[in-house]
């Protein structure tokens, strides 16, 4: 899947939050002054090209879906910081959390005790 800009992060996320909507009704949920129904409508056929959305037809007009769930969508993200800044070592990203106090240790513990008894409840 293509990379999003952040309006269409933005669009993205009114689907997720909301689910099925219309053009318009995306308008409607901005603050004034409102962004133009055109502008909108631009960008949501360009999350459908780049598969984040989909539609279906009622009547004369369109309802968007995500296709995409955020979940995923985060997951994803996390994938490509990871690659990009961290050399793809998921370690370098826990010990940068450690080291600036982000996570503070116990809960690191705490998260490889769940790890740990999950693999094991899968085992048995």
């Amino acid at each position: 899947m293509e990379k999003l800009t952040a309006k269409e992060e933005e669009v993205l996320g009114f689907f997720w939050k909301h689910g099925p909507l219309h053009v318009k009704d995306i308008v409607d949920m901005y603050d004034d002054p409102k962004p133009h129904f055109n502008t909108i409508s631009t960008i949501v056929r360009s999350l459908e090209e780049k598969g984040y959305v989909g539609h279906e037809q009622k009547g004369k007009t369109y309802i968007y879906h995500s296709v995409v769930a955020q979940e995923d969508m985060g997951k994803k993200s996390l994938s490509a910081v990871v690659g990009r800044y961290f050399k793809n070592s998921y370690l370098r990203v826990v010990s940068s959390f450690v080291e600036d106090g982000n996570i503070p240790v116990e809960d690191l513990r705490k998260l490889l005790d769940e790890v740990e008894k999950s693999r094991n409840d899968k085992n048995v």
